[in-house]
């Protein structure tokens, strides 16, 4: 793994870019002290390959198996819209 400081990167870009077009990680120092890692756009997971989170799960957690009403839908979109005027 390839390392350049921040000053490297506004100095020599066009060198530390083609690091990373290579497939290299370069790690950026910042203060002697590691402040980021880049790498390129093919090296990192495939969006599309990370996990999705369970919606439906989420909601059961917080609903159960409950089921509104639409005067109790109205009611609560009512409130919440009082909530963020006042």
């Amino acid at each position: 793994m390839r390392t350049a400081t921040v000053a490297d990167l506004r100095n020599n870009f066009r060198l530390v870019s083609s690091w990373i077009e290579h497939g290299e990680t370069v790690q950026i120092l910042k203060r002697g002290r590691v402040f980021a890692c880049l790498t390129g756009v093919g090296a990192g997971p495939a969006p599309s390959s990370l996990p999705k989170p369970d919606i439906m799960a989420q909601l059961k957690e917080v609903w159960g198996d409950r089921v509104f009403s639409m005067d109790e839908v109205r009611a609560l979109r009512e409130a919440e819209l009082a909530e963020d005027q006042g």
